[in-house]
């Protein structure tokens, strides 16, 4: 059962397409939280 779940995990760190949308999925993230925070940047302008 371990041996499994080791394996899945290692194959999900591995895989570039993965990593790639979780990239994009927490660089979302963090835009609108900042973005939500500040109020926007247009406000300042």
């Amino acid at each position: 059962m371990t041996e499994r779940i080791s394996k899945y995990q290692r194959f999900k760190m591995m895989n570039p397409i993965i990593q790639f949308f979780k990239f994009i999925y927490l660089s979302i993230k963090i835009m609108i939280v900042v973005a939500g925070g500040h109020g926007g940047t247009r406000e300042v302008k």
